[in-house]
């Protein structure tokens, strides 16, 4: 499958460079000035847009226009590491530093890609209209009907009007599927007139594999490829509350992953947010625990890293989505507040540290570990 590329930059070194890593991750590249690109934006869906932030005026109001097209990655190319922050407030995924090589380049591209194609299979939806029993966290059921869905959520209109972000249980039974599904889920979106968008944010691993069934049978066409896991991971550091990761491939801040740890023939999952981003070396993952479900993946976790001291455990991360600034807060912090968890209060706490002041602090945390257990 061919995705769709805008490149801005005017150093021809740059564009060199990137032509053939593009091209090797099947990212057909469209090449302008940044007026141009304004215009492009208006006229073509782009997967990614990659911006020379050599005119940081010019190359944040691109950005501005590739986020009101919808989520688009973002990868801005940049001289000076020291303006990394500014630039992902301007709403770059990745960066990649210049002058560039083609081996950082593919390790940030390999990550771009595999968020590309989750949201290409997260905005596959198929229509059908079947009743679906919706309840608000502490509220009342209410009748609702399921208009299309996807693998990530469904839209639906409801007897009454959902609230974005609320929590709620929603059931339902597809045509032509025995599978009774019953998910946890939170309202995405929603209009006063009772059509909403509802994200899952806990379904089993049968309904799940149900849901696949049911697709493979009904959609008139079949969603994109999986993306492929970033394989390449180190843990560093591990805490009920989050971790940090070593790996030339981070993905963004707020992006949804899943990890999986492997140990001989045990495997498990966890579910987590990267709350902050090294570009080229890293990323803290903070995990998820709204539900039961997501907190004895994180325990299961854990433990398994525990049961095996001394074992390298491979460790790959896979995309689930691609979350803008502005669509998600680190909220439900309630689930570690009551806990001290000095490792996840420093991932929540990023913003005011620099990479190296970051990393800083994560190694006074090792060796305060290390004293705390000799």
């Amino acid at each position: 499958m061919i995705f769709q590329a805008l490149l801005v930059t005017k150093d021809e070194q740059t564009s060199s460079v990137l032509a053939p890593v593009l091209a090797e991750f099947e990212l057909e590249a469209k090449s302008c000035s940044y007026a141009d690109a304004l215009t492009r934006l208006t006229e073509q869906k782009f997967d990614a847009v990659i911006v020379d932030f050599d005119d940081p005026d010019s190359a944040s109001l691109v950005f501005q226009n590739a986020g009101a097209a919808g989520h688009v990655v973002t990868v801005a190319l940049l001289n000076d590491k020291k303006r990394v922050r500014s630039v992902f407030g301007a709403g770059a995924n990745f960066v990649l530093y210049k002058p560039l090589s083609p081996a950082k380049a593919k390790a940030t591209l390999r990550a771009a890609i595999a968020l590309i194609k989750r949201e290409r299979r997260s905005s596959f939806r198929v229509p059908v209209q079947v009743a679906v029993q919706l309840r608000v966290q502490g509220g009342a059921e209410m009748e609702g009907i399921l208009l299309d869905i996807s693998e990530e959520g469904m839209d639906v209109l409801s007897a009454q009007t959902l609230y974005p972000t609320a929590p709620i249980s929603a059931r339902f039974q597809l045509p032509e599927s025995d599978f009774q599904f019953e998910v946890q889920s939170e309202v995405a979106w929603a209009n006063p007139n009772g059509q909403s968008g509802v994200r899952f944010v806990d379904m089993g691993e049968s309904a799940r594999e149900a849901l696949k069934s049911w697709f493979s049978t009904h959609a008139p066409e079949m969603p994109p490829d999986e993306p492929e896991p970033v394989a390449h991971c180190q843990l560093t550091d591990l805490s009920t509350g989050g971790c940090y990761v070593e790996t030339e491939s981070p993905f963004p801040e707020r992006s949804e992953i899943v990890l999986n740890l492997k140990v001989a023939d045990v495997e498990v999952q966890a579910e987590g947010t990267v709350r902050v981003m090294h570009p080229s070396f890293g990323m803290g993952i903070e995990f998820a625990s709204r539900t039961p479900q997501q907190r004895e993946q994180v325990s299961g976790f854990i433990n398994l890293l525990m049961s095996r001291p001394g074992t390298l455990p491979e460790l790959s991360i896979t995309p689930r989505a691609l979350v803008g600034a502005k669509d998600r807060t680190p909220e439900n912090h309630t689930a570690h507040d009551d806990f001290d968890d000095p490792l996840l209060e420093l991932l929540r706490g990023h913003e005011s540290l620099g990479q190296e002041e970051f990393l800083e602090q994560l190694r006074k945390q090792r060796n305060s570990e290390a004293v705390a257990n000799s």
